[in-house]
């Protein structure tokens, strides 16, 4: 029998260095946007739910321009990442414009989203490998949870630096995340502005991650640790990976490290645009999407 499974897609955020909505850029030959491909994939994989985290200040344009298109082949619900919702008890500050993070993105799921899940980035394309490994990690029902990582050589641009989340392993299992910055030709700078090389088949995080719902426990828990310490903070964010690191220091849940070997797309620059879509186009050409 089939398992149940979401795919939950948070695109709530504005891309600052692309310099606009980039979840709705046009990539595909009729004005599909990279989470078509994605959710394409998922379907294909076994999910038969996506939910999009969105805002509400852009709930028209995209139920318009994607969610009509994607909810003729899959059960699509919507969820709201707002600054003012926040656990009983705790008010956003009259000041606070900046979202909450990734962590509240998947918080604000909780009401929503009631069967084992995955979680991806709107304006990333992850490739047919990646949904496969986390749906079929999903089925199993084992009750830890996930990431898919990525090849750091598969994942750069030629554009800019980029930052990726370098993935420590052990025996399989993610032991952490660190966060590097200024990424370029597999190489960071260090706080001493000292450029370091990474070997070029390191695992990075490209946040896919898979989890079963008691994380939506452990995201109220670390939300409200985090909203006691730095709600006054305009800047702060409360991020997904946090969540992680704490299930993982605790003892309280395993997270398994699947590696895709396909190469990850995605449109950090402007500029990025142009070798996306060729990308994709050959792919369309060689009939692995319908569009």
């Amino acid at each position: 029998m089939k398992t149940d499974a979401t795919l939950v897609v948070m695109a709530a955020g504005m891309g600052s260095r692309f310099g606009g909505l980039k979840q709705l850029e046009p990539i595909g030959p009729g004005g599909e946007a990279l989470l078509d491909f994605s959710v394409y994939d998922a379907v294909a994989a076994g999910f038969n739910k996506v939910v999009f985290i969105i805002k509400h200040a852009i709930e028209d344009d995209f139920k318009r321009i994607v969610g009509s298109r994607i909810e003729k082949n899959v059960d699509v619900d919507y969820v709201f990442q707002e600054t003012d919702k926040l656990p009983s008890g705790y008010v956003c500050p009259a000041d606070r414009s900046k979202p909450w993070g990734t962590g509240h993105a998947i918080w604000c799921c909780k009401d929503t989203v009631k069967t084992p899940f995955a979680v991806i980035n709107a304006d990333d394309y992850y490739g047919k490998s990646a949904f496969k490994q986390i749906y079929d990690h999903l089925c199993e029902q084992k009750g830890d949870y996930c990431m898919v990582g990525f090849r750091l050589k598969n994942t750069l641009t030629e554009n800019g630096s980029v930052s990726r989340g370098v993935c420590n392993t052990e025996n399989g299992k993610l032991v952490s995340v660190t966060e590097r910055t200024e990424i370029i030709d597999c190489r960071y700078k260090d706080e001493n502005g000292e450029w370091i090389a990474l070997p070029e088949d390191t695992v990075v995080s490209m946040n896919m991650w898979g989890f079963t719902p008691d994380v939506f426990s452990y995201a109220e828990r670390d939300l409200i640790s985090f909203l006691d310490e730095k709600i006054n903070v305009p800047k702060a964010e409360f991020y997904l990976p946090g969540i992680v690191s704490g299930v993982i220091g605790n003892g309280e849940k395993e997270v398994s490290v699947l590696v895709a070997e396909d190469k990850w797309y995605g449109v950090t620059y402007k500029e990025d645009k142009a070798q996306v879509v060729a990308a994709l186009a050959e792919k369309i050409e060689k009939g692995e999407y319908p569009f």
